[in-house]
């Protein structure tokens, strides 16, 4: 018997470390967080998230039509970002299959997580675009330039139209420039110009021929706002002015109205709500301004330039998300025991962007929600909103201990604490016993049970064992065994 329980302890010890390399690995990996695995009616404007995973390279993107499929998308490397929004949009009506990797910083990526998902069925005409290069009213715009707008959701293709007058045609004459947001003149745009540009999206079921002409006016000189290299100093001069505020805004729900500032240094600033499918509204000329809502705001920043032919504005614009916060939701709290220590991950939801700390409310804290290698003992878990619209502190849930096994029972028949037996405590937890040995004071085995079972009734080979106090050895699947002691009373 004793050689069958080596040998039995040699097969296990092969198995574990067989499985090991992909046990760490699922460590490693990381998941989505939208679209989950089977989400239906996901938009197609929609930006896939997951999981962030510090301490690997990046993150691989795949989108197919088929398990492992890569026609929409062929393992983009993402960098070190938690998401992805295609830029002209995701097909409709139609199961998707998107896969992401994680890329270490000395190996092959490694899969992590395939899912499904149905994008919603489009139904009507796309909505309106915006010009984003150049902007709608700007000036001093090189004759060279090329045209950008946004993405218009579930447009599969747009119409360009570009005259020197208000609905005018002479330039571009509703060229259809299929699923692209980008046009590059032919020919450069007439010198000290107004130029009007007409976008019109389309999809299966028609164009959108409501939208509202935007324009610009071309400058005198074809560089005359373009950047240049001092003579004197060598160094590069911008005549514009450089826009350094960030594209996304974060802003605490119940702090509205917010006024954003710029520290961008410019003789003079345009602040605009923008709306798509409809005319941008000014709403500030001074370097702050004052919103009584999150969406889709327009800086635009200018100095004057002297010139023979008189004076123009060169101008730069950067388009700016504001976006709501709040304080975090703390959905779940995952604990695994390794031999080096445990792993810790908090799972939450909100609009915000959160950061992580363990047992101190000032930190300090980290962007990732995982901590490894956390020593034994009990824990809080504070998740920090960064725009400062609060923290969420809950309770990591407690390991197994010595003190959830019964002291003692009383096996006389009368159908109270006749058998002992591990009792799981009402909290969540993650360890899993396997198995439980029962020994009597003098160390000889005497039973080994089943933590499903009913436990042990005080008998060894059909007789009744004395009272008297007993040891037991407790058996995980995922960590360390627990030793303890009970007293069998009579």
């Amino acid at each position: 018997a004793i050689m069958v329980k080596q040998k039995l302890k040699v097969v296990l010890m092969w198995v574990l470390l067989l499985l090991t390399p992909s046990f760490f690995h699922a460590q490693d990996c990381t998941s989505f967080t939208y679209p989950t695995n089977g989400t239906g009616n996901v938009e197609v404007n929609a930006t896939i998230t997951w999981q962030e995973n510090s301490g690997f390279n990046g993150y691989l993107l795949s989108i197919g039509t088929t398990p492992q499929g890569k026609e929409i998308l062929d393992r983009k490397p993402i960098g070190n970002d938690t998401s992805y929004t295609a830029p002209t949009g995701l097909p409709d009506g139609i199961i998707l299959y998107a896969s992401l990797s994680i890329v270490p910083y000395d190996g092959p990526p490694i899969l992590c997580q395939e899912i499904s998902f149905t994008t919603l069925k489009t139904t009507t005409i796309p909505p309106c675009t915006l010009l984003i290069t150049p902007d709608n009213n700007a000036g001093s715009v090189t004759i060279v330039t090329d045209i950008e707008w946004q993405y218009a959701p579930t447009a599969t293709g747009y119409y360009i139209s570009i005259g020197t007058t208000p609905n005018g045609n002479e330039i571009v004459n509703k060229l259809d420039v299929k699923n692209s947001l980008r046009y590059d003149p032919l020919d450069d745009l007439p010198q000290n110009s107004n130029i009007y540009v007409k976008i019109e999206p389309y999809n299966n079921f028609g164009s959108t021929t409501s939208c509202t002409e935007e324009v610009f006016t071309t400058s005198l000189a074809v560089y005359v706002c373009d950047p240049f290299i001092s003579e004197i100093t060598g160094e590069l001069i911008y005549r514009s002015p450089q826009i350094n505020l960030p594209n996304v805004v974060g802003i605490c729900s119940d702090d509205l109205p917010y006024t954003i500032s710029t520290d961008d240094t410019a003789e003079g600033f345009r602040w605009y709500l923008t709306n798509i499918g409809s005319d941008e509204k000014l709403i500030s000329e001074t370097s702050s301004v004052a919103i009584s809502s999150p969406g889709k705001y327009r800086l635009e920043a200018y100095n004057i330039i002297s010139t023979d032919a008189g004076n123009i504005e060169c101008t730069s614009s950067k388009l700016i998300d504001v976006v709501a916060s709040e304080p975090a939701t703390i959905t779940a709290i995952d604990v695994t025991n390794l031999p080096q220590g445990k792993t810790i991950l908090i799972s939450v939801t909100g609009t915000g962007q959160y950061e992580y700390a363990l047992n101190n409310l000032n930190g300090p804290y980290q962007d990732s929600p995982l901590f490894t290698e956390i020593s034994q003992g009990k824990y809080i878990a504070f998740v920090r909103d960064k725009n400062g619209c609060g923290i969420t502190e809950r309770s990591v849930d407690r390991d197994i201990t010595s003190r959830d096994f019964p002291a003692f029972f009383t096996p006389n028949g009368d159908g109270i604490n006749d058998y002992w037996q591990y009792v799981p405590p009402p909290e969540n937890y993650e360890s899993v016993i396997d198995i439980i040995y029962i020994f009597n004071q003098f160390g000889s085995l005497i039973k080994q049970i089943n933590p499903k079972d009913k436990g042990w009734d005080g008998t060894f080979n059909n007789k009744s064992m004395p009272q008297a106090d007993y040891w037991f050895k407790a058996s995980f699947l995922n960590r360390q065994e627990i030793v303890g002691h009970f007293t069998l009373k009579r």
